[in-house]
């Protein structure tokens, strides 16, 4: 049993390297951010319908159901479409830093879907992540566009995360990624439709960019997505979320690796990151560590 627990921690800790590993993808990819996320939910989109069809999960549901699938799969397309944007415009170390204020901005949503109050503390810290941010802000204002792009982008992964934290209690989380991910590639498709995207250079994609694409939608959405919900029944919730805080870390570092000088920045960037991501985890900690005492508590 301990054994099993030791493998699933470790599989826990590949799952977040690879989420960090995908913002160095695309860097990598030479496409821009619309193609490149349309071909990334496109090709994640047939591997996720293949993995369902084998667990022979139910796939019709209500048009009412379908329209709410829709709505998230819209918004993580967008959110897609700021990340890659902002990767493109400023660097992965950048980008990754700004994202990790997805977690303040969750903090004032969930009060507004899920009715309770906002928490005193959790206003604090989001105090110290502007003071962080403004010294990300304050590197270089060549990267603002980018770092613009990237508070998007978390906004949006915040908002994604709290509708789907409504899905996922009645339906299957595979079903759930399958048509989010379809309705996502559909709403970009409409859109380049009409803005006469479909060129004939949008189709032309190099063997280098289809090996990366190849990567990005199999391995860094389809496997990572199911591999992270299956590891989450023999970990605990505050192991999970500590391990998942590491993805910028790991990103960061792959970056300064796979992409060198053009990754390096001054010690400012850094210590704004450090107390973004400090505070994120100190975040966490709290949030578990009443969870728990709550859960001590005799009840009534």
């Amino acid at each position: 049993m301990r054994n099993d627990k030791l493998l699933n921690y470790l599989h826990l800790h590949l799952i977040v390297f690879i989420w960090g590993f995908t913002a160095v993808l695309g860097a990598l990819i030479s496409l821009e951010a619309i193609p490149l996320v349309w071909y990334r939910m496109m090709l994640a989109t047939g591997f996720v319908f293949l993995f369902v069809l084998y667990k022979k999960d139910k796939l019709k549901y209500s048009y009412k159901t379908l329209s709410r699938f829709a709505l998230s799969g819209i918004i993580i397309a967008t959110h897609w479409l700021c990340f890659f944007g902002a990767i493109k415009a400023s660097n992965v170390s950048i980008t990754l830093a700004v994202l990790s204020t997805g977690a303040f901005f969750a903090s004032f949503l969930e009060p507004l879907f899920y009715g309770r109050k906002i928490i005193l503390y959790e206003v604090l810290f989001g105090v110290v992540v502007i003071v962080g941010l403004y010294l990300i802000f304050d590197v270089d204002a060549s990267y603002m566009l980018g770092i613009v792009l990237a508070l998007i982008a978390a906004f949006l992964s915040a908002l994604f995360s709290v509708l789907n934290g409504k899905l996922v209690l009645e339906y299957k989380a595979s079903v759930i990624s399958f048509y989010e991910l379809l309705f996502g590639v559909l709403g970009i498709s409409v859109f380049l439709a009409f803005t006469g995207g479909f060129s004939t250079e949008f189709f032309q994609v190099s063997i280098k960019d289809w090996m990366y694409l190849l990567i990005l939608a199999s391995v860094c959405t389809a496997y990572a997505f199911i591999g992270s919900i299956y590891v989450m029944r023999w970990i605990s919730p505050y192991t999970v979320m500590l391990t998942i805080n590491m993805e910028p870390i790991y990103g960061i570092i792959l970056a300064l690796l796979v992409l060198g000088d053009v990754e390096r920045m001054d010690s400012q960037f850094y210590f704004g990151a450090a107390i973004i991501l400090a505070t994120v985890v100190a975040n966490g900690i709290i949030k578990i560590s009443k969870e728990r005492k709550r859960r001590r508590l005799p009840h009534a």
